[in-house]
């Protein structure tokens, strides 16, 4: 509807490189205004002509004010819009280009512009293209952009990082084993690890906590005799862990007693087995925790105190001022922020252990506050894989190995993130079976703890929709959402509209 405004309105003299500034909604006085931007002097005919125009686009039972401003940009604010929409469109090259290697020079025409980057010129063309699209959105006149190359190597570009944010180490959690009885060990295990913890591969960890589930298979030996063996699921008040254990002669008649409730304490190995980490116990007595048990918050590294290598952009979406359908909130979006994110990846492993997790080559992520989307976060990441990446990736999302050599690690992209999404509820689209453990994984290897709350759109979908499936395009389609799929910036702005629009259904949050 913007560009069929604009469209009619330039065809006024005073108005013809006119752009949309804002529109704003008063919903208690039902009133529209409008912000136009022009470049020239305009005549009250033009505003008569404008204003015309507007109004046939604006229902009746709204009024109407239309403001024209004159706006002609200097050097510095063409400088800096180009440094936000190479942040925003293309994250890997914001992260070795500055405002020293951006010149712009104003004529009697409009603006020119050069950019100077690493390696091939010919690379910058649709650079080039799309930061000119997107200046005659912002800005008055004509714009003419070149590609310079620079003059640096990408081996001399370092990322700073403060001192007080090195060197962080998380120390593992335990407890004190109590009220230990032998059953197939005299030697007590003094300490038991958090399950919540558990989360790599081990040859003796121990665990303590109750049963919950237990149950007694069994299975043929090549010999043909029959080995009895158990599935439990033990939990500690931190988290659960589903355990086999393989019993043995001279035990097995203290194992039979067994029961949910039974607290015990389990000497365990643990494997990646089937794209997860399996969990088998070898050795199992009698403990506790000491009584009264509370957990102890994980130490984690400070949030950091500022952006250092990405930074968000604001953020203004007009299809959020939509004067043809009913935009009011509930209650449960004030005084809450939430952080909608999505992310690719080099597959689809999400075993919590370096080298069998994978790698993270997309972050985009969007900021709701009241329930407006008001910021946006958006980089590849480097994967730091030493191979190319897997050619179904490719072709589902568009993205390549060349794409993404250049942009940040995560060691450098996850801190931003840490920071942007502070103080807010996470939300995404199978945030907790996906997304979810890659960014949980990549930010304790950091030190860094994300809030582990998290609202999932999936099931949100399945509890309020009825439809044939609740893949995120075809929620999309459902309410209306036009994006491109498998993209992570594009996917995280559907996700956060539906998310809007899943909570208008419910009326309250999770």
């Amino acid at each position: 509807m913007t560009e069929d405004i604009l469209r009619e309105v330039r065809e006024s003299e005073g108005l013809k490189n006119a752009i949309m500034g804002s529109v704003e909604y008063e919903r208690a006085t039902a009133a529209v205004t409008v912000r136009l931007i022009t470049d020239v002097a305009y005549s009250d005919g033009d505003f008569k002509s404008a204003y015309s125009v507007v109004r046939r686009y604006v229902p009746q039972e709204f009024s109407l004010e239309l403001n024209i401003s004159k706006l002609t940009p200097d050097c510095a604010m063409v400088r800096r819009k180009i440094l936000s929409v190479i942040g925003e469109k293309f994250p890997a090259l914001a992260a070795v280009v500055g405002e020293n290697d951006i010149s712009v020079t104003k004529d009697d025409d409009g603006f020119s512009f050069k950019i100077a980057i690493l390696g091939d010129k010919s690379r910058g063309e649709n650079v080039v293209r799309t930061l000119e699209s997107e200046l005659k959105k912002s800005f008055c006149g004509t714009f003419r952009g070149f590609i310079a190359e620079h003059a640096l190597s990408a081996d001399n570009i370092t990322v700073e990082r403060e001192v007080e944010e090195e060197n962080f180490e998380a120390p593992a959690r335990t407890f004190p084993v109590v009220n230990f009885t032998a059953i197939e060990s005299a030697d007590a295990p003094k300490r038991a690890l958090y399950i919540a913890d558990f989360n790599f591969v081990s040859e003796n960890a121990v665990v303590c906590g109750r049963i919950t589930d237990i149950s007694e298979r069994s299975y043929l030996r090549p010999n043909g005799e029959e080995k009895l063996y158990y599935n439990l699921s033990l939990d500690d008040g931190t988290g659960a862990l589903r355990l086999t254990y393989f019993t043995r002669k001279k035990s097995l008649d203290k194992i039979k007693e067994l029961k949910v409730g039974d607290s015990i304490v389990c000497s365990c190995r643990s494997e990646v087995h089937g794209g997860g980490l399996r969990y088998t116990a070898t050795m199992i007595n009698y403990g506790e925790q000491p009584e009264n048990f509370e957990p102890e918050k994980r130490k984690a590294r400070p949030v950091p105190k500022a952006y250092h290598t990405i930074k968000p952009e604001p953020f203004v979406d007009y299809t959020q001022t939509d004067f043809f359908t009913d935009t009011s909130l509930p209650e449960c979006f004030k005084n809450t922020s939430f952080v909608v994110f999505d992310l690719e990846t080099t597959g689809l492993s999400t075993v919590p252990i370096p080298g069998e997790i994978d790698g993270i080559i997309e972050i985009g992520a969007y900021k709701l506050v009241d329930g407006e989307i008001k910021e946006k976060f958006s980089t590849f990441v480097n994967p730091e894989r030493p191979v190319p990446l897997d050619k179904r990736i490719i072709e589902l999302t568009g993205i390549t190995d060349e794409m993404v050599k250049s942009a940040p690690s995560y060691k450098d992209v996850m801190p931003d993130f840490v920071k942007f999404c502070d103080g807010s509820v996470l939300v995404g689209h199978n945030a907790v079976g996906f997304d979810y453990k890659f960014v949980n994984f990549y930010c304790s290897e950091l030190g860094y703890a994300l809030d582990s709350k998290v609202i999932d759109t999936l099931f949100l979908s399945q509890q309020l929709l009825r439809l044939s499936n609740n893949k995120l395009n075809t929620i999309a389609d459902h309410f209306g959402i036009k994006f491109n799929h498998h993209r992570a910036e594009d996917d995280a702005l559907a996700t956060a509209k539906i998310f809007i629009e899943l909570i208008k259904i419910k009326k309250s949050l999770p």
